[in-house]
C-alpha cells in the first residue's frame, strides 16, 4: 500500500524506487501483488510514467487516509502527543529560510533537544500532504482554505538599481520606462511578470520586460544589480543589506503593489502533536520580530500639478 502511494506521489515507478531506495523490480512486484490481492488493475504504468485507473484513484485516496492514521498512531506510541519530541518537517522558500527562518529554527532546537527538524527549501509552494510536511512558511496570497494560517508579516515588492546604472541610464520616470531599460529578472512565481500599480487609479499593470539577464535566485539578481547589469525587482528583504550598504537604491517606489503577506500554515488537526504546537508557538513571535521592519509602504511624494 505504502509503495503504491509513493509511486503515485513521485509520478513514476523509477522515481519512487529511488526515493524508497529499492530496486524498480521490487516496487513493480509489490504493485503487481497488490493488484492481484484486490482483484483489479490499479495502475497503467511504465518505468517513466503512470496513471491511476478509476479503481486505483479510489484505492489510493483511501490508502492515504489509512497511512495517515497509522502515522498518527505511531507518533502517539512514540510519545509525540505527551512530550515535544520526534521529527518536524518544515517547508519554506529558499531565501526566506536563509534570512529569516533558520535563525528561529536554531533557537528552537536549542530549547527542545528531543526534536529534529527536516527543512525543505523550495520557491514553489510544496503540498503539505504530498511532502509529509508538518508546517510551512508561505510568501504570497493563500489559496488553500483547508490550511490553518497565521500571518507573521509582509514584504514589499521593490525595484532597485545601482547608482552607477542610474548615472549612466537615468532613472525611469514610470514602469513603462523599464521596457527600454537594462533589466535583471528573477524568475519567481511571486514576482514574474513584474507588476506595478498606477498611483492615480490603483490599476495593476504588468511589464513584459526583455531581460539582459534572467536568473533563478534573488541573490543572483541582487548581485547583478549591484554590478550595474540592470535594474531588478525582488522582495525587500532580499535587497535590504545592499540598500543599507549604499550599493543599491530604490526606484519607482510610488508604483509598488501591495506588500505580499507572509504566513505560517499547517494542516487542520484535532489533536496536534506537541512538537508542532511548540514550534508554532515559538516561530510565530520569532518570525514577526524578524519581519517587523519590512512591509511598510513608503509615503508617496506629492507631484507638482501638470502645466
Amino acid at each position: 500500500m505504502a509503495m503504491l502511494v509513493s509511486a503515485v506521489e513521485e509520478g513514476s515507478l523509477s522515481a519512487a524506487a529511488r526515493k524508497l531506495r529499492i530496486p524498480v523490480t521490487t516496487l513493480t512486484r509489490n504493485v503487481n501483488d497488490l493488484e492481484a490481492l484486490v482483484g483489479t488493475k490499479l495502475l497503467v504504468r511504465s518505468t517513466r510514467k503512470l496513471r491511476l485507473t478509476e479503481a486505483g484513484s479510489g484505492y489510493v485516496e483511501s490508502a492515504k487516509q489509512i497511512l495517515e492514521q497509522v502515522d498518527e498512531q505511531q507518533r502517539r506510541a512514540a510519545g509525540e502527543f505527551t512530550a515535544p519530541r520526534g521529527e518536524l518537517v518544515v517547508t519554506t522558500p529558499v531565501q526566506v529560510a536563509r534570512l529569516r527562518v533558520l535563525p528561529v529554527i536554531d533557537q528552537f532546537l536549542a530549547l527542545y533537544p528531543e526534536i529534529r527538524i527536516r527543512l525543505l527549501q523550495s520557491d514553489r509552494n510544496v503540498d503539505l500532504i504530498d511532502s509529509h510536511a508538518d508546517v510551512a512558511v508561505r510568501v504570497g496570497r493563500l489559496r488553500d482554505s483547508s490550511l490553518v494560517a497565521t500571518r507573521v508579516g509582509s514584504l514589499r515588492v521593490v525595484t532597485v538599481a545601482s547608482k552607477e546604472l542610474l548615472r549612466r541610464q537615468g532613472e525611469p520616470a514610470s514602469p513603462e520606462g523599464l521596457r527600454s531599460y537594462p533589466c535583471v529578472v528573477f524568475d519567481s512565481p511571486n514576482l514574474s511578470p513584474w507588476r506595478f500599480r498606477n498611483r492615480d487609479t490603483g490599476e495593476i499593470s504588468t511589464i513584459a520586460e526583455v531581460p539582459r539577464l534572467l536568473v533563478s535566485s534573488p541573490d543572483a539578481a541582487v548581485d547583478a544589480a549591484i554590478d550595474s547589469i540592470g535594474a531588478t525587482v525582488v522582495l525587500e528583504h532580499d535587497a535590504d543589506a545592499a540598500i543599507k550598504a549604499g550599493k543599491l537604491t530604490y526606484i519607482l517606489q510610488e508604483y509598488e503593489v501591495e506588500p505580499i503577506p507572509v504566513h505560517i500554515v499547517h494542516l487542520t488537526r484535532n489533536n496536534m502533536p506537541l512538537k508542532l504546537r511548540r514550534f508554532i508557538d515559538f516561530a510565530v513571535p520569532g518570525l514577526r520580530e524578524a519581519l517587523a521592519e519590512f512591509g511598510r509602504v513608503p509615503p508617496i511624494e506629492q507631484r507638482p500639478p501638470a502645466a
